[in-house]
């Protein structure tokens, strides 16, 4: 097994010098993948990045009760994963950005990927 760590300290700071700033800006994904992190909120998110589904078929799909279903949601929603709208007694979710989707089907095809190499 190799070694996981230089053996010896030393920062190329060349290298490292063009991405301290952005260091803050890639540390304001955290909230993004936190809110990804749950399993039912994964399989809300990608559900929704396929179809438009109101909160009863959604908690069919999860087999989770509406008060859980009600809850993950309104996490998407504030962290503008998701977006609601209501129609007669029922209210549909949606995916509200595109690239929602694009960061679910990329996980998706790098999962794919590790399996075929792996």
């Amino acid at each position: 097994m190799h070694n996981e760590r230089c053996q010896e300290y030393c920062v190329h700071n060349e290298k490292i010098a063009g991405l301290k700033p952005v260091m803050e800006e890639a540390a304001k994904l955290a909230p993004l993948f936190k809110a990804l992190s749950d399993e039912t909120r994964v399989k809300i998110i990608y559900a929704l990045a396929r179809q438009e589904l109101c909160v009863c078929d959604i908690a069919e799909l999860t087999g989770c009760t509406l008060p859980a279903v009600s809850h993950h949601l309104r996490i998407l929603r504030t962290m503008g994963l998701a977006r609601s709208r209501k129609e007669g007694k029922f209210i549909y979710y949606n995916i509200d950005d595109h690239h929602v989707s694009q960061i679910i089907n990329a996980a998706f095809d790098h999962m794919k990927e590790e399996r075929h190499n792996g």
